[in-house]
């Protein structure tokens, strides 16, 4: 089953780039599409979500909607804090990995709070192991897995918990 909604995804997206589509497609555009979407789903399909459906679900795209905008204003403030210190004459940073832990079990969840920990300027996830993420911090505040854990992960936490799990 994830074979196949691993062709119909990578279909539907070639039919999508090889755009004007339907007025002006032609066949071989099609064919190569449906080729490369065969090949894709053999080679890659065990990459993919095992539940790729459950994204549909109304509950957990009002929560994405939800975590677009609260991310974003986030990622201004972490822009407009990174802007403070590149333009302060001392340039007041403490840089440091520091170890935190998440509460998010599934991979997709982990990796995408992985990567909004990283699009947040000052910050960047170096590793993941488990439940334990190793984040490059311009600012390293606070001591231990605790402190460091409220401050970077768990405002995307709560949010992303919905969207995925």
């Amino acid at each position: 089953m994830k074979q196949v909604l691993c062709i119909l995804f990578t279909f539907g997206l070639w039919l999508l780039l090889v755009a004007p589509w339907p007025v002006n497609a032609y066949w071989a555009d099609v064919l190569v599409g449906l080729v490369v979407a065969l090949l894709v789903a053999t080679l890659l399909s065990h990459i993919y979500p095992d539940n790729p459906h459950k994204a549909l679900q109304p509950r957990r795209i009002f929560w994405f909607l939800v975590y677009v905008p609260y991310f974003l204003f986030y990622c201004v403030q972490a822009n407009l804090d990174v802007a403070y210190r590149v333009l302060h004459p001392d340039m007041p940073i403490r840089p440091g990995i520091v170890h935190v832990r998440t509460d998010l079990t599934s991979d997709m969840a982990k990796t995408f709070l992985a990567n909004s920990i990283t699009l947040t300027p000052g910050t960047l996830t170096v590793d993941i192991l488990g439940q334990d993420l190793y984040i490059h911090w311009i600012n390293v505040e606070g001591q231990g897995v605790e402190a460091h854990t409220a401050v970077i992960v768990k405002r995307f936490e709560k949010i992303l918990r919905r969207v995925f799990e």
